[in-house]
């Protein structure tokens, strides 16, 4: 695009998120049509929630409804939150009480966790989607600006800065983003919200308490003397005429709609909640005897939260600021000084690591003289904690080792798994400034997800039989394999406890080892190949957990147990990494779908003494040969003890009705709709079958390539069926799992170096 076409893009952007300004009737009249342009802060909040819309995600296991805005997806997912959907849930639910008035309006919600929980993106998350909300039609938030010129008075009565007042300028924004509906008396403004309720679709009502901010209390006074003084009978219309007040939108942000109150943050407590007196100003503006609101900063984070939300980070270092909190919740009113209040609508969210609470408990030996007390008891706690599901934590290690943003929202299991396992590659420069592509291998990011989210799971509630590894893939995808049953994590019995996500390895820590790593000029493990610049699964593995010890985030209990959970990691990879390479090697001798279906048919036939159509339309009976050659070539699960010529035994008889007509039925039967219809089911995509027929065991390797010699696959001898399979399955390796030729020659070496000493 040229120059002046970008003109026009940023042109059109502003000109959406912008409306003219209006006269006050004009805006009731938007109102009255569009109610919930007048939403008070807590609903506002929790409609642009909801705006985004939602999606289904399993987490902990468990299926969960999940909020889009959380994702961040005004910001394409920049600071997206990843999982704690339980705890963003519980934020939302609180939202619709505090909105609908339902007995926790007094409440300070408070969102408590360790470092790199998700805590910071939240603050981030609302901020960008309030932002973008504001810039849309149904999201538009409105507040009033004043003109007092011409009215009588001193040009400089309505500054609180010290620009000149002419023309445009002589008009001054509520510098609290003052509701324009608090301009209405409260009888008035009592059937007005009535009226607004009426029309509007929604079960919670719109509340606007309070009255005008001071700031624009001292040019509704002084218009009204001015008119007062003038014999204007109609003082109301007079003093909100479209020349003194009109009604304008605003982008919400930082300082505009949203306070946000940072750790650096100095000031006493009333400088830090509301602001500070100018006395410059004070000199200049009437006062009349009293100090003149419009000589007050407003830049607290009430002030500029005002009309949506309030944010303390760090609440910790601001623990003097909480207990002057208290009124504000209850009585919805803070003051700027002794003569002067101001009613303020915010949702005041409070973001901390665990630290506070061992400043709120200081006294709780004390009991009923605990100081805290009354602080403690207006505190709603919502605790994030580290990341449980092996997917999550993925995503989360790969946005901090590079700018992706995207959220995954896959369709199917397997689609996720595919990008767990995803290799990826990271451009490095050294000393010089040059860059060098860097390459973590497939399964690498997986290894370090999964080792972190296993330092987390709580040990002591695993059913008989499951490990660590076991108890993280069933939170990530909700069931196991066993053998070829699906068994979903109900069966298990196993629920989150208290202890899960609790503690454990931090992503930080990770990315930073992984960081180290790469910025070593080439492959440490292999001198004798020419293959540099590939970080492999146990290399970040040893890494991580070598580094444990010294690491000063943990302690020398948390650095034993972590490092000892770090083999069932290992192993549970190398199995991946087994069923790659046997997979790469038997890719010829994969079957085709069409295969399958067939055989699908041939045994629904056989069981139920039905004929079924062949290729020239013919009704026959089932070929038991073909049933045979299936299972004996492709499943593998049989040979020819199991057949009196094509005749099944007991054993094949029963694989067939259990394993394959029963799970079709079932799996048919999960994939009904309402009207119990059955939609079309693809025999790969049920687990039992797929389990069967997708993976290879290094029998079928034997059986299918009886020269083969795993001992020799470092260095092959040419002219050798090893050398012919190797040269095929780096090949495969490369096109099926997105290897690159050198990470396919080390996993492969690593693979056949554990095989070779279990071959014969």
């Amino acid at each position: 695009m040229t120059g002046k076409e970008y003109i026009d893009r940023a042109d059109e952007s502003l000109d959406a998120a912008y409306e003219a300004p209006m006269s006050l009737a004009e805006y009731v009249d938007a109102v009255l049509e569009t109610p919930q342009l007048a939403a008070h802060a807590s609903k506002y909040l929790l409609d642009a929630i909801e705006d985004a819309g939602t999606r289904m995600v399993i987490e902990e296991g468990e299926e969960k409804e999940r909020y889009r805005f959380f994702d961040d997806p005004y910001n394409d997912g920049e600071h997206a939150i990843l999982g704690n959907t339980e705890v963003l849930n519980a934020f939302v639910d609180d939202l619709r009480s505090i909105a609908a008035g339902r007995g926790k309006d007094e409440k300070i919600i408070w969102l408590e966790g360790p470092t790199a929980t998700g805590k910071s993106e939240l603050k981030r998350c609302l901020i960008n989607g309030l932002r973008e909300y504001s810039k849309t039609p149904e999201g538009r938030r409105y507040t009033v600006e004043w003109n007092v010129a011409g009215a009588g008075g001193s040009a400089t009565s309505m500054t609180y800065g010290n620009a000149a007042i002419e023309d445009e300028d002589d008009w001054y924004e509520s510098p609290v983003q003052a509701h324009p509906l608090t301009v209405f008396p409260d009888d008035v403004r009592t059937d007005l919200l009535a009226e607004v309720n009426e029309r509007l679709d929604d079960h919670i009502p719109i509340r606007v308490d309070g009255e005008l901010d001071p700031f624009s209390r001292e040019a509704y006074d002084f218009l009204e003397e001015q008119y007062r003084r003038q014999g204007e009978t109609d003082l109301f219309s007079a003093v909100t005429q479209p020349a003194h007040l009109r009604v304008k939108n605003f982008v919400v942000d930082v300082g505009h709609g949203i306070g946000i109150l940072h750790s650096e943050d100095e000031g006493t407590p009333k400088e830090r909640l509301v602001g500070s007196w100018m006395h410059g100003m004070l000199r200049e503006l009437d006062s009349r005897g009293r100090k003149n609101p419009q000589a007050f900063s407003y830049d607290g984070v009430l002030s500029q939260g005002n009309g949506l939300l309030t944010v303390v980070e760090d609440a910790a270092q601001h623990a003097d600021l909480l207990q002057k909190l208290l009124n504000v919740p209850d009585e919805s009113h803070v003051k700027l000084d002794k003569g002067i209040g101001m009613d303020v609508d915010t949702q005041l969210v409070i973001i901390s690591n665990p630290d506070l609470e061992a400043q709120l408990n200081k006294h709780a030996d004390r009991e009923g003289q605990d100081p805290l007390k009354a602080l403690k008891r207006r505190l709603d706690k919502h605790e994030f904690t580290y990341l449980t599901n092996l997917s999550l934590e993925a995503q989360l290690l790969r946005r901090e080792l590079t700018n992706e943003t995207q959220v995954w929202d896959p369709e199917t299991w397997d689609e996720l798994e595919t990008w767990i396992q995803e290799p990826l590659t990271i451009s490095v420069r050294d000393e010089v400034a040059s860059a060098t592509d860097k390459e973590l291998a497939p399964h690498t990011v997986e290894s370090a997800a999964l080792y972190a989210v296993v330092s987390r799971l709580d040990s002591a509630e695993i059913p008989t039989g499951l490990d660590l590894v076991d108890k993280a893939l069933l939170f990530d995808r909700g069931y196991l394999m066993e053998g070829d049953e699906r068994v979903d994590i109900e069966d298990y019995d196993l629920e989150t406890t208290a202890e899960d996500g609790d503690h454990g390895i931090p992503v930080t820590y990770v990315r930073d080892i992984i960081a180290d790593l790469l910025h070593e000029s080439q492959d440490r493990h292999h001198p004798d190949l020419p293959v540099e610049h590939v970080l492999m699964p146990r290399d970040v593995l040893n890494a991580v957990a070598e580094g444990l010890e010294d690491a000063p985030v943990f302690s020398t209990g948390e650095a034993t147990e972590y490092e000892e959970r770090v083999v069932t990691v290992k192993n549970y990879i190398f199995g991946q990494q087994e069923q790659d390479v046997l997979d790469a090697m038997m890719r010829d001798k994969r079957v085709d779908e069409a295969t399958v279906e067939e055989y699908i048919e041939q045994v629904y036939a056989w069981e139920s003494d039905d004929q079924i159509e062949n290729e020239r339309g013919e009704l026959v009976d089932p070929d038991p040969l073909k049933m045979k050659v299936f299972e004996i070539e492709h499943l593998g699960r049989f040979d020819e003890k199991n057949y009196d010529g094509n005749d099944p035994d007991h054993a094949v008889e029963q694989f067939r009705t259990d394993k394959i007509i029963t799970a079709l039925n079932r799996h048919a039967w999960q994939r009904r709709d309402e009207e119990f219809r059955v939609s079309d089911v693809n025999p790969k995509e049920i687990p039992v079958i797929n389990t069967v027929l997708g993976s290879y065991d290094w029998d079928d390797i034997k059986r299918t390539y009886e020269d083969f010699e795993p001992g020799q696959w470092d260095n092959p001898p040419s002219g050798t069926e090893t050398a012919r399979l190797k040269a095929k399955a780096l090949d495969n390796m490369v096109e099926m799992f997105d290897y690159t030729p050198a990470s396919a020659e080390l996993t492969s070496r690593h693979v056949m170096s554990q095989v070779s000493y279990r071959w014969d």
